[in-house]
């Protein structure tokens, strides 16, 4: 029995927004002082590339002059207007409900926490009360459902049923249903995202708004802007709409790559489209590839590693400034900076995702290391250009130096003593990286300043110290030998000459 259309994504109050609490999106698009979306980092991404898809669908500018006219506010009309002539494509049951796919009712039932990455389900331990798996609202539902499109992991959907009788995407090679594959947003082990934020949501939807003059320079959507899926949800794996998705911008946005009925308990849900992965040449703009080498590579989340020590790396079309050549590039971010310094003097760079194990095997998962991620850089318009790149990617070699010295000279601490200290030396770089993430900004903002960047290496080579004697005790006389041998001279980083800015 098909329900009545109920729960309305328009008219109900469903998407998290700072400060607010949960909006509809009628609501997002009317109130221009909303400042930017809540949620897990991987929600975040989800329902930033749901409005995006909404706004390319409902108005893309020709060109960055059309794009400057448009506005925000002119934006949001268009986006309104959308979602009223398609209104009856967004209730979350019924005959059409947003974003599923009744055909696939012969899956299995899972529960909703079966799917939830934070939350521990079968054997796993639970060590917050955060891990449990509580009872969701329709609004709850709706967010998984649209989570779900790019970041359902590896193993958890049953690829038995599937709806294209020539589809072979689901069978391993001895002809049995295979295990389904993650997400095309997560990828193998998460895939780090990144925007340009503004002051207000509607701002940096704007800002994030591509044209058509853009996306025809992109050789990884040959079907240009495409249709978005709830105005035409694909029928099996392999249909026209499915493979329209696949080469399409509005396919990275809403990939559909898990199939999905919501039901009172739990949800049917099998493998969905198969999109290509960045080492096939397609990949979601706001992730960071590299196809300057023989393998292509991604920049994945990392939680020993946070997202400032990479913004040389997702800058590096900034060095096209003095004619340097580097192989990453964010698309997200390289077509959107000029125009966001063009009409602002300070804006924020968002990176977050969530890092899965799994690796190549297709059943993922959250490990005991992995972790959500999201971090927000503030940029000054003033400040970017060839000086203060060229001056951010000294210091942070720099900083990868110092802290090659502290693991190196931890290492050779208990090699004094006759033993291995690697797990040592790592905890000790990793500690110097978390110190140094107090003054990042401070580096960011002020490395074209000698002055500043003398205050700043003094500070780090402290807290290179202090790892180094936290990780490298001297109570004992060997102990203290060891130490007073190995403990590091940093003159050679705190002394800088004068180098040009």
């Amino acid at each position: 029995m098909i329900p009545d259309n109920r729960f309305n994504l328009i008219d109900e109050p469903w998407i998290p927004i700072v400060d607010i609490g949960n909006v509809s999106l009628k609501q997002v698009f009317s109130y221009p002082e909303y400042r930017a979306l809540g949620g897990n980092p991987i929600q975040k991404i989800a329902l930033t590339k749901l409005l995006l898809a909404i706004a390319q669908s409902s108005y893309t500018p020709e060109n960055d002059e059309d794009w400057s006219s448009l506005q925000p506010i002119g934006l949001a009309h268009h986006c309104l207007n959308y979602l009223e002539k398609w209104h009856d494509r967004f209730y979350l049951y019924g005959d059409k409900p947003f974003l599923q796919i009744p055909a696939i009712n012969k899956a299995a039932v899972q529960n909703f926490g079966a799917v939830m990455p934070e939350i521990s389900s079968g054997n796993t331990t639970i060590l917050t009360q955060s891990q449990i798996e509580k009872k969701l609202t329709d609004a709850d539902k709706a967010l998984l459902i649209l989570t779900l499109m790019g970041f359902g992991l590896g193993g958890k959907a049953d690829n038995t049923i599937v709806l294209s009788s020539t589809y072979q995407g689901k069978q391993n090679k001895k002809g049995n249903p295979s295990t389904c594959n993650s997400g095309a947003a997560i990828g193998a082990s998460g895939f780090l995202h990144n925007f340009l934020q503004n002051n207000t949501l509607h701002k940096t939807l704007w800002h994030n708004l591509f044209t058509h003059e853009q996306i025809s320079s992109l050789r990884n959507y040959p079907e240009g802007i495409g249709k978005a899926p709830w105005e035409e949800m694909p029928i099996s794996e392999d249909c026209h709409v499915a493979q329209a998705l696949k080469s399409s911008l509005i396919g990275r946005l809403i990939p559909v790559s898990l199939f999905c009925l919501l039901t009172e308990i739990g949800l049917h849900n099998s493998e969905g489209i198969a999109h290509p992965g960045y080492k096939e040449g397609c990949f979601d703009p706001s992730i960071c590839v590299n196809y300057s080498s023989k393998a292509p590579k991604a920049i994945h989340v990392d939680p020993e590693k946070r997202p400032w020590r990479s913004l040389t790396t997702l800058l590096s079309f900034l060095s096209e400034l003095n004619n340097q050549a580097f192989g990453f590039e964010c698309q997200q971010l390289h077509l959107t900076l000029k125009r966001m310094m063009t009409h602002e003097e300070k804006f924020i760079l968002w990176s977050g995702g969530l890092k899965i194990s799994g690796g190549v095997t297709r059943k993922h998962y959250i490990s005991g290391s992995d972790d959500f991620i999201e971090s927000t850089i503030q940029l000054h318009t003033h400040d970017i250009g060839e000086t203060w790149f060229s001056n951010l990617q000294l210091e942070m070699e720099k900083l990868d130096h110092l802290s090659k010295i502290i693991y190196s000279a931890t290492c050779a601490y208990f090699k004094n003593q006759k033993t291995d200290g690697v797990k040592q030396a790592k905890a000790a770089s990793n500690l110097l990286w978390q110190l140094c993430e107090r003054r990042s900004q401070e580096l960011i903002n002020g490395c074209d300043d000698l002055e500043k960047v003398a205050a700043l290496r003094q500070a780090f080579a402290n807290f290179a110290l202090t790892a180094y004697d936290s990780y490298c005790p001297k109570e004992t006389a060997r102990q203290l030998d060891a130490w007073a041998k190995n403990r590091p001279n940093l003159h050679s980083y705190t002394y800088r000459e004068k180098e040009s800015t």
